[in-house]
């Protein structure tokens, strides 16, 4: 086995369990752990199996193998760059909904709703925040 696809196959399963060790101590979500987990396995094939991309692009029509392997990581990390900004605008909103409503509250023009754990029942004043006295 050439030294090239030792290296390479030894990058993927070191990268591989690096990602392991972040999932397990909790420093990377599971969604995005698997995603990595994912390229770091076909990193590692495709360091035992050189061979395995010349055949990819053959049946897809590349004439150029490494062409075939450039074009598949920018579709790849386009569509994961995609999926960041969508999960990120969806983080936003649901953020400045938050925000809205924890003004609204502090204003005291809306009582916490059923989805809060409280119960919205009108003149009932339990629901109401508990504002410092100032006499204490």
């Amino acid at each position: 086995m050439p030294a090239l696809q030792i290296t390479t196959s030894l990058i993927g399963l070191g990268l591989a369990a690096l990602i392991l060790v972040l999932l397990r101590r909790d420093h990377l979500y599971i969604h995005h752990g698997l995603f990595w987990i994912v390229v770091a396995a076909l990193g590692a094939l495709l360091g035992l199996w050189p061979g395995l991309i010349d055949r990819v692009a053959q049946l897809v029509g590349i004439s150029y193998a490494p062409s075939a392997l450039l074009l598949g990581a920018v579709v790849v990390l386009f569509i994961k760059a995609l999926y960041a900004d969508m999960m990120q605008t969806r983080l936003e909103r649901q953020l400045r909904r938050l925000n809205q409503r924890v003004a609204m509250l502090e204003l005291g023009n809306v009582r916490p709703g059923p989805e809060a754990g409280a119960s919205a029942v009108p003149g009932d004043d339990n629901n109401r925040p508990h504002q410092a006295d100032p006499m204490r």
